[in-house]
């Protein structure tokens, strides 16, 4: 068995969604290298190959971390989300008054002793997505108690947002959306889904106002910059003008890998306009199938979501999917100016940090529910407490499962028997036993009778 039989047949799951972690993972190489020639002879006196080492290590890291989320049991992410809410939170408040400044956005952290900056907001999308399908999963009936509803889903997603919103408006509003979109799956009434909104708006307006007194920590000048500044046609912006040359560049097949012209040109051509020059080096054929790539993951999703029983691993799953899936299409719409820039990098493809990990390890979680559901592991869900049941539940189910089948089996057998029991019956009623012994009563009778006549003819005769 060659190496690559032996690894698919090894990796179990939905494959289409494997298959579509390697492509992007392959595009990403082949995207950054390209897009990186500039920066490299810019900065590093021509040494190309050194992003792409850099880039190379850290997209490995990350597969290695989505095997890792893969062999995980799901339910262990049930059972990890509060705790990594309980340190998203601290951590998102540390950013903003200590965090590293970058482009005049608070987003990250320094690792002491490693000097790697850490993006905290990557970790709070991960932790609001498994908390809210923890959640919303405890009940599986409609939601239409305010204290189901409040307390445990409605604050914590407008607190992570809250959070988020003063450095990064963008990843808030996806992450809302999100979120939104698992209350309405998950059955929750449409009045805390607006109450949701209502509050959103409320923080929304605060965080404006509060950009006035405080512009170093919220960027709201940004925002409205950004949208008073945005213009369809994209003209006296120089990214949108230099995204459209691009594209236009690219035609229908491409000027081929590694022959953008616009990479020396294009601003942030490795990270938010890296689908511009996939454009142009693969035409619209590329552009095309990498937003095939991200949408044909949306329906693979769904379609695992229709084979489960709408329990947490599905709902968490489908969370992480609508995330990505967003993030995707709103980094393809800045790219051919259909809205305002975001910053949002394109996930799995653009150069990235822990971007680029924490997006590895989503997938890892999404082929972790995929696996469960192929196997037929969801069928295992109970609604108690804290959702599904452990796998040494499971397992203790199974084996008690596996004795009751048994004696069901052994039961079934000594029924069979007993039926062949009746077979015999029948046999015998055939073969003249029940219905020999009914012939030999007739017979009887037939002999007693005509006894009785003779008896009656010699009386009558004497």
């Amino acid at each position: 068995m060659s190496l690559g039989a032996r690894i698919y047949a090894e990796l179990r799951g939905d494959k289409v969604i494997w298959m579509i972690v390697a492509v992007l993972a392959m595009f990403s190489i082949l995207a950054v290298y390209s897009a990186t020639g500039s920066m490299a002879y810019r900065l590093r006196g021509g040494d190309t190959e050194s992003f792409l080492v850099s880039h190379g290590m850290k997209l490995v890291s990350g597969l290695f971390l989505c095997y890792l989320a893969y062999i995980m049991h799901y339910m262990r992410y049930n059972r990890a989300a509060p705790y990594l809410m309980a340190i998203s939170i601290p951590l998102l408040l540390f950013t903003i008054f200590l965090g590293e400044d970058y482009n005049s956005a608070r987003r990250w952290l320094e690792i002491p002793f490693i000097g790697i900056n850490f993006q905290t907001s990557d970790l709070a999308k991960l932790a609001l997505i498994l908390f809210v399908a923890r959640e919303v999963t405890k009940h599986k009936d409609y939601i239409k108690d305010l204290k189901k509803a409040f307390m445990p889903i409605i604050v914590p997603i407008i607190v992570v947002c809250g959070l988020i919103a003063p450095a990064d408006m963008s990843t808030a509003t996806l992450l809302l959306i999100t979120c939104l979109t698992m209350m309405f799956i998950g059955r929750v009434s449409l009045k805390y889904i607006g109450l949701l909104i209502l509050l959103w708006i409320v923080v929304f307006a605060i965080l404006i106002i509060l950009g006035d007194f405080m512009p170093d920590i919220i960027r709201s000048e940004t925002w409205i910059n950004r949208i008073l500044h945005f213009n369809p046609m994209g003209e006296g912006i120089y990214e949108v003008e230099q995204a459209k040359i691009a594209i236009s560049n690219g035609q229908i097949f491409g000027v081929g890998p590694g022959n953008s012209i616009q990479r020396n040109f294009l601003p942030a051509s490795h990270a938010d306009y890296i689908y511009a020059i996939i454009v142009e080096e693969y035409g619209l054929v590329g552009g095309f199938f990498i937003l095939g790539l991200y949408i044909l993951l949306l329906f693979r999703v769904t379609s695992l979501i229709t084979k489960s029983d709408k329990s947490f691993g599905a709902l968490a799953a489908l969370g992480l999917t609508i995330l990505l899936v967003l993030q995707a299409l709103m980094n393809m719409a800045v790219s051919v100016n259909l809205v305002p820039v975001t910053g949002l990098p394109l996930p799995m493809v653009s150069w990235g940090g822990t971007s680029l990990l924490f997006t590895c390890v989503f997938f890892g979680i999404i082929l972790s529910v995929s696996k469960f559901v192929e196997g037929g592991g969801f069928t295992g869900a109970v609604a108690t407490g804290g959702g599904l049941k452990s796998s040494s539940d499971k397992k203790d189910d199974s084996r008690a499962e596996g004795g009751n089948s048994k004696g069901q089996q052994s039961g079934g057998g000594n029924r069979d028997r007993n039926r062949g029991g009746g077979s015999n019956r029948d046999r015998n009623q055939d073969g003249g036993g029940y219905r020999g012994g009914g012939g030999n009563r007739d017979r009887n009778r037939d002999g007693g009778s005509g006894n009785r006549d003779r008896n009656k003819g010699s009386n009558r005769n004497k």
